[in-house]
């Protein structure tokens, strides 16, 4: 039977993998692990939570223990600390140095130290430590973006794959194969593709991905399957919720399944798993019949499948993951579990059936996205009776939660960029860095001001932060510039001051004139002359001078240049 060193999984990670509950024969491991480690990039398709991405991250940790490097996990806030601890829990035979940044502060000292080999952070928060030149890309060996697709915005990634080391090595994980199809077309082109694609998605896109990489991912079974209930709740709080949920449901018996074992620890703590009427079931294990079956990681659309066959199908909702729940279940009815909103009975029936359209009727993401870090330091019922009392008072134009209007922002901003005429610059350097370097659209691009010493680029203000942040550090003309929103005041340069004929307002002065009879004094035809330049008295004649110096050729010693003695 083979083991994880055939995969090549160092024995400490292979041993960690184990631990989990994954097998070398499990096809993820068999095909992502492998792949990984050999420094090959990966796009996989799977559902959105961070254990299915064990293997994949174990072949890129174990390349890292053996060859040096760094590794860069980017993923949405919610889940910075599922992916932290999947990374600690695989790296913890080996001499890896792990950080989860929820902030900037812990990340920047240990990046400057170089005291960090694997860091997951946001999308947000990596781009904050670029900008201070302690996150270098050029030194990432390993880039893992997990679900793209839950980011409040790709923008930051754009900034960071400019300085991104073209050899590196680039695993990007989701579950809307769709949905981020540009993204991997533009950064994971010639990746092994793993997992199943939605059966709408055009067979044509990973078509040289199967020829030059390895065999596609499968077209994925249409149609989502149903009925399921389901429960929103925070990732942390999944083991509580599954107790919470014996309680409410109070079954004869109960099935919890998850997509490894990574989490059985944690639900022996919350559940009585000793209890015979309470089963515990992992990855592909055959299901007994049971009255509820709790998904505690969400499903493939063919395991979903498997579930219903056991017994009534409950999917515990992180946040990030309305969409993907969407997609593979329906219908879907949600429980309520015991908390804030059962203390809640004097909500108007109206807005209640608003917010009621607005769930049915509505894509979620992005406000999920923006909201994702509150549901994590507060209970999401909690957060949503805030947001209620901020829509209230917005609609009755009272209190606080009032919004204030927008403040007005110009079309278009200033770049400043340090490098003028001086230096040899033209226009079009500057329009071939922005559009080739930094892949920004020739349309957006405005007037550009050449000056001697620097020049000034407008741009679209809402992008003109994140384009000079991009530029600053580039090479144009051979010359290493500087980039910065210019915010006004007064110019150094001559020509800032108009020419030189646009005079201030000259006062009482008279016009100026020059007929001189005007102005005092004879004219100056009436200047009385001297004598005609013929009749002058000059000296005399040249050749009757006296001559002067010493005569040529008397007693002067002889030139000999700079080595006479």
């Amino acid at each position: 039977m083979p083991g994880f060193e055939d995969l090549h999984l160092t024995s400490a990670v292979g041993g960690a993998l184990e631990a989990m509950g994954w097998a070398p024969t499990d096809a993820a491991a068999r095909e992502t692990a492998p792949t990984a480690a050999r420094g090959h990039s990966l796009v996989a398709v799977t559902p959105p939570a961070p254990v299915y991405a064990a293997p994949a991250l174990a072949g890129a940790l174990s390349r890292l223990a053996a060859d040096g490097g760094r590794a860069l996990l980017l993923c949405p806030p919610a889940e910075l600390d599922e992916w932290g601890a999947l990374a600690h829990a695989l790296a913890r035979g080996t001499s890896l140095r792990v950080q989860v940044a929820h902030g900037a502060s812990r990340a920047l000292r240990r990046l400057r130290t170089e005291e960090l080999d694997v860091l997951v952070a946001s999308p947000e928060t990596a781009l904050a430590l670029h900008r201070r030149a302690a996150l270098k890309p050029e030194l990432v060996r390993t880039l893992l973006l997990a679900w793209p697709e839950a980011w409040e915005s790709t923008e930051p990634l754009d900034a960071l794959m400019q300085d991104l080391a073209k050899d590196a090595q680039r695993l990007l994980f989701t579950s809307d194969a769709v949905g981020v199809g540009d993204l991997a077309e533009r950064y994971a082109r010639k990746a092994m593709t793993f997992g199943t694609l939605p059966a709408e998605m055009p067979r044509d896109r990973f078509a040289e991905r199967e020829n030059e990489s390895g065999p596609a991912a499968a077209p994925e079974p249409a149609g989502p399957a149903g009925p399921v209930r389901t429960v929103h709740v925070a990732w942390q709080r999944r083991p509580q919720a599954v107790a919470e949920l014996l309680e409410l449901l109070d079954p004869q018996t109960l099935t919890v399944w998850a997509a490894d074992r990574s989490q059985e620890a944690a639900l022996q703590r919350a559940l009585p798993l000793s209890d015979p009427s309470i089963r515990f079931a992992a990855g592909g294990a055959e299901l007994q019949p049971s009255q509820y079956v709790v998904a505690f990681d969400l499903p493939t659309r063919e395991r979903l499948g498997e579930l219903l066959a056991a017994g009534e199908v409950v999917l515990l909702v992180p946040p990030g993951t309305e969409a993907y729940t969407a997609r593979i279940a329906n219908p879907r009815r949600p429980l309520r579990l015991p908390g804030l909103v059962d203390a809640i009975t004097t909500e108007a029936g109206a807005r209640r059936a608003a917010i009621l359209r607005a769930l049915e009727s509505q894509r979620p993401e992005h406000a999920v996205a923006v909201l994702g870090p509150l549901f994590e330091r507060y209970d999401p019922a909690a957060v949503a009776a805030a947001l209620y009392t901020l829509w209230t008072e917005h609609a009755a134009g009272t209190g606080a939660g009032a919004p204030g209007a927008i403040p007005d922002i110009p079309a278009t901003s200033k770049v400043f960029v340090g490098v003028g005429k001086k230096d040899g610059a033209t226009p079009a350097d500057i329009v071939a860095t922005l559009t080739k370097d930094l892949r920004v659209d020739r349309g957006k691009i405005g007037r550009i001001e050449l000056r001697d010493a620097f020049s000034l680029v407008e741009l679209p203000a809402q992008e003109a932060e994140r384009i000079a942040a991009a530029l600053n550090g580039a090479t144009i003309r051979r010359r290493r510039v500087t980039a910065r929103v210019d915010r006004g005041g007064p110019s150094l340069d001559r020509g800032e001051r108009g020419e030189r004929g646009e005079r201030g307002d000259r006062g009482d002065r008279p016009p100026r004139t020059f007929d001189r009879s005007e102005r005092g004094g004879p004219p100056r035809g009436d200047r009385p002359s001297g004598p005609p330049r013929g009749d002058r008295p000059y000296g005399p004649p040249r050749g009757d001078r006296p001559p002067s110096g010493p005569p040529r050729g008397g007693d002067r010693p002889p030139y000999r240049g700079r080595d006479r003695e």
